[in-house]
């Protein structure tokens, strides 16, 4: 601790010593040009006036810097704080004037001089540049100012962007847990109608559903997985559902194989299947079908899930879409899209483009198509065959 304090008084110092050595020597050069007939005897001279000059006020800038680190926040009265500073623009030109009479004056003369004749010099030396002077303690003085405030915003703006931070994770992790009430409820609520009917198919769903729920919980903490796992949880989930509506539902995956690396939004497809299953085959006697696709297109990662729309819209709160969507602005700002369109087919389309990126967050390029059969695992464990799309 004591090391490292002492390290950034020497960081300060040999900061202050550079500038102030650079500065002496510009206004020297300007003020008294080099003797080009004695080149060398006169550069050395301005390198040791310079060092002289750049001294005085290199000694004094790293405190100044630390008063005002220190007693900024006693600047409430302000016509007294800069009455004070201004004040104290006297013993600092005294004390730089001293140590210009000190260093420019030979040992002899200061020995062998009386006091009053030293005392005499000092003041002459302190007049002659009162004003000079007082114009760089001055320029200290707001230099310190200025980088105490910048340093204040700096360090503001690093506060509020971890309040935004932490207040975004909290929001998004409410955003998830409120996931799992909405899916368990609706889920439960499709159990209850098999009790009385099927009551052993009921029992396999609760088991299911049981698993699905530890599934979710295991991974509760993570705001992006790999698609593959995704699309594992989506699958389990549509066995769930298979389970109650039987043949009524036809399920089709076209998976990219490039795609099942990629990272998504945890539980970002069960909403969109879900309302799939909801506005599709559960508002249609006759049941029907969904498909899920996925494919890269310009480092962006598509995912389409499609089904046939029913004749009755089923009645429904719509916490699952707009849930999706304000996860998407959190994680993705404005680089992430959920659209939802109907086509003349009676063909219902929920298209979500995110942007493509592996676990290094790496951009990812792929055209290729896998279609799986219905019944077959769409866990990207695919065969050589492709087929285009």
């Amino acid at each position: 601790m004591k090391s490292a304090r002492l390290l950034r008084i020497a960081r300060a110092y040999l900061m202050s010593i550079a500038f102030w050595y650079a500065i002496a020597l510009l206004m020297g050069l300007q003020d008294e040009p080099l003797n080009r007939q004695n080149l060398w005897s006169s550069f050395i001279d301005m390198l040791i006036k310079a060092g002289v000059h750049a001294f005085g006020f290199a000694l004094w800038t790293p405190p100044i810097f630390y008063l005002v680190e220190k007693y900024l926040n006693f600047s409430r009265n302000r016509f007294r704080y800069v009455l004070l500073w201004g004040l104290t623009s006297v013993p600092f030109v005294l004390l730089y004037s001293g140590i210009i009479l000190l260093t420019t004056t030979p040992h002899d003369e200061l020995l062998d001089g009386s006091a009053w004749s030293s005392i005499h010099s000092w003041l002459q030396l302190v007049r002659a540049g009162f004003a000079d002077e007082s114009f760089f303690y001055l320029a200290i003085v707001v230099a310190a100012h200025a980088y105490e405030y910048f340093k204040r915003v700096r360090r503001q703006e690093a506060e509020r962007y971890q309040y935004r931070q932490a207040l975004a994770a909290s929001e998004l992790q409410a955003l998830k847990m409120q996931l799992h009430p909405h899916f368990l409820f609706n889920t439960l609520h499709g159990i209850a109608t098999l009790i009385d009917g099927d009551a052993k198919n009921a029992k396999a769903m609760i088991i299911k559903l049981s698993n699905l729920l530890r599934t979710a919980l295991d991974r509760d903490s993570a705001d992006l997985i790999s698609l593959e796992d995704e699309l594992k949880f989506v699958r389990e989930y549509l066995d769930l559902e298979k389970m109650r509506f039987g043949n009524r539902l036809k399920l089709d995956w076209r998976v990219t194989p490039e795609t099942c690396r990629l990272l998504v939004p945890q539980m970002i497809l069960q909403p969109l299947v879900e309302n799939a299953i909801r506005h599709g085959v559960a508002s249609s006697r006759e049941g029907g079908w969904i498909e899920v696709a996925t494919k890269i297109s310009d480092g962006i990662l598509i995912i389409y899930v499609r089904n046939s729309a029913g004749g009755k819209t089923a009645n429904g709160t719509g916490v699952g879409l707009r849930n999706v969507e304000t996860r998407l602005k959190y994680l993705y700002s404005g680089d992430a899209s959920l659209h939802l369109s109907v086509a003349e087919d009676r063909t219902a389309t929920a298209s979500l483009s995110l942007p493509a990126l592996n676990s290094q967050g790496a951009e990812v390029h792929g055209r290729h198509i896998q279609t799986v059969p219905e019944g077959e695992d769409p866990s990207c464990a695919f065969s050589s065959s492709m087929t285009n799309p």
